[in-house]
């Protein structure tokens, strides 16, 4: 307005170039002098004339417009989903089946919005986004756990239901005797066993005590990829999720359906307030629709 003025020399013509009345910019002009606590402008005549404060403030007035426009232009993109960035952190068997399906959906649809992925297993994953480390968290909880409304200050999108499986070598005599392809998982309490993550393998010995004994756990791994290969070379029994086991080739070792089913819940969590934010709204639903495919 004050740059109007300037230009046109009244407050009746600055008027008529904003769409405003005169009394109102004379009102905002007297608010800006108040604010800069000098005058700005002087009556000569007919006409205002700028003070040296408001040829001051004037000679800046096009880069203050300038800079406001380009922040509601990329305010605007990230609304429209033609800019954003996304945090993403997800547990490693996500990371190679959902996420790549998902991502690859998110950005055929929306290539201006960016994403980035780190490795953390839950509980880690859930505090880094509690923290604002990240933007959305891939997890999942073991159905039956004690969870003690550990989600409940988040949004929760679910995703879909992982089961346990057992992995024995291809020539174990369960892979050749049952034909349901179905075991007990007490029919393995005397195989040495082959353990995964920490969480998954806390979650292996509840489930082997429930079934009255102890595993006698040889190896222990972060690695999917070399749980396999450990039971596929005739090294012990394994019990993982069966998302983790479709996430390799498990060459020489064979799956098994475990009785009864043990399950855990994978899931999209983000804070109540980045639901709201278009990038994020997106990235969860392209999980959701990776996830039922």
């Amino acid at each position: 307005m004050l740059r109007a003025v300037a230009a046109s020399g009244s407050f009746s013509a600055a008027g008529r170039e904003l769409g405003c009345t005169q009394p109102a910019v004379s009102q905002q002009m007297k608010a800006l002098e108040a604010s800069v606590g000098t005058p700005l402008l002087i009556r000569s005549g007919r006409e205002m004339r700028l003070t040296q404060a408001g040829e001051a403030l004037v000679r800046h007035a096009a880069g203050i417009l300038a800079g406001l426009t380009a922040a509601e232009e990329e305010v605007a993109a990230i609304a429209g989903l033609r800019a954003g960035r996304v945090r993403l952190v997800s547990f490693p068997s996500g990371s190679s089946t959902l996420v790549p399906t998902a991502l690859a959906a998110l950005r055929a649809a929306h290539p201006g919005t960016r994403v980035s992925l780190e490795e953390a297993e839950p509980p880690q994953s859930v505090e880094l986004l509690r923290e604002g480390d990240c933007d959305v968290a891939l997890a999942f909880r073991y159905e039956g756990a004690a969870q003690e409304d550990e989600w409940d200050d988040l949004v929760v999108r679910p995703l879909l239901t992982d089961r346990l499986v057992a992995l024995v070598p291809e020539r174990h005599r369960l892979a050749r005797t049952a034909p349901s392809g179905s075991i007990a998982i007490g029919e393995l309490a005397a195989e040495p066993w082959i353990a995964g993550c920490p969480r998954c393998r806390g979650q292996l010995i509840e489930v082997c005590e429930s079934a009255g004994f102890t595993p006698r756990i040889d190896f222990a791994t972060d690695d999917y990829p070399a749980v396999v290969g450990l039971v596929g070379a005739g090294l012990g029994v394994a019990v993982l999720p069966q998302l983790a086991v479709e996430s390799v080739r498990p060459r020489g070792a064979r799956m098994v359906t475990l009785e009864p089913a043990v399950r855990r819940e994978i899931v999209a969590l983000t804070l109540p307030d980045l639901a709201q934010v278009p990038a994020v709204a997106a990235t969860l639903e392209q999980l959701a629709r990776a996830a039922a495919r």
